[in-house]
């Protein structure tokens, strides 16, 4: 039973948090005009109120302190988290007038943020083999570059699958559902408060952000969730770097790397920037076959479930 409070609590107040104030951040985004224009790339074809990221932040934050205290998880999600919050919140006031924020400071931004890990010891120090032995210990400027890259990427591809009304916060709830079952089971009881405090502001976001969408969440959110999500696998799943370990997070946070592969892939191609938006991401292309938004949403929400149950067997075969 107590075990259970442990973490049912911290749900129940993330949960009700972002559940609570998502109504009232949707009447201030609309009052001074911080909406998501439709256009030619864009499939919602009315303004949307672009602010929900600062909530989910805020539900994320709150509990993490409440909960988890000062930890080097939540310093972390604190220092690293603000810093993309407000990157993300310029980069939608821009949108909302039309523009492009500049890609460089963003990258600047993104990379910083990235580096917020290893100062409170997060950060992917060698790697085993698949039994678990012979420890082989990277020099500190390559664990610094692979945690780094890890991060940045995890980050930036959470933002990449955005693009349809709740896919991106099902998905990250997905992911960090099998990130909570998998730091159960290695009986890390920080990080497991972690996801499940994610799962719980996902899921009441989820309830604003499904097709219909009230609000979005923008890039502040998305990026935030992915800096949420990259920090929970590198203290959780990726703290022991064993070969099945790097697999176990992989496959759980499969949807966006295997999307954003592709993408890239797609982009190189055709000779299209990298960094540019476009309409080459798995949504649109299901939605091009003639899936509606529920239909799409649902099938990638199936495949990450898939990747979620495949990450967890593999975890339990290899442990």
């Amino acid at each position: 039973m107590i075990v259970i409070l442990i973490y049912l609590i911290p749900f129940i107040v993330a949960f009700g948090t972002v559940y609570v104030l998502v109504p009232v951040m949707k009447d201030t985004a609309v009052k001074i005009k911080f909406v998501d224009q439709p256009n030619k790339r864009k499939i919602h074809h009315n303004p949307i109120p672009l602010m929900g990221g600062v909530i989910i932040y805020l539900g994320c934050i709150c509990s993490m302190l409440i909960f988890d205290g000062f930890s080097s998880r939540t310093l972390t999600l604190l220092i690293g988290g603000t810093m993309l919050l407000f990157t993300g919140l310029m980069d939608d006031w821009y949108k909302t007038k039309g523009l492009d924020f500049p890609v460089l400071p963003r990258i600047i931004v993104y990379l910083l943020a990235a580096s917020v890990p290893i100062y409170y010891g997060l950060e992917i120090k060698g790697i085993t083999n698949i039994t678990g032995q012979g420890m082989i210990f990277f020099p500190s400027w390559i664990s610094w570059v692979v945690t780094i890259l890890w991060v940045f990427c995890i980050t930036n591809m959470i933002n990449f699958i955005d693009g349809v009304d709740g896919l991106a916060t099902g998905i990250v709830t997905i992911s960090a559902c099998t990130l909570f079952v998998v730091s159960m089971l290695k009986d890390q009881q920080g990080s497991a408060i972690m996801a499940i405090i994610i799962v719980a502001c996902c899921l009441a976001f989820l309830a604003y952000n499904f097709y219909p969408a009230k609000i979005f969440m923008g890039d502040a959110g998305a990026i935030f969730l992915g800096y949420a999500l990259a920090i929970l696998s590198l203290d959780g799943a990726l703290k022991s770097a064993t070969v099945v370990s790097i697999i176990v997070s992989v496959f759980a946070i499969g949807v966006p790397i295997f999307d954003t592969i592709f993408v890239l892939i797609r982009r190189m191609i055709q000779n299209k920037g990298l960094h540019k938006a476009d309409n080459l991401h798995t949504h649109h292309s299901l939605m091009k076959w003639g899936l509606t938004q529920i239909q799409t949403v649902s099938f990638l929400y199936l495949i990450g479930v898939v990747f979620s149950l495949l990450s967890i067997i593999i975890f339990l075969v290899f442990k």
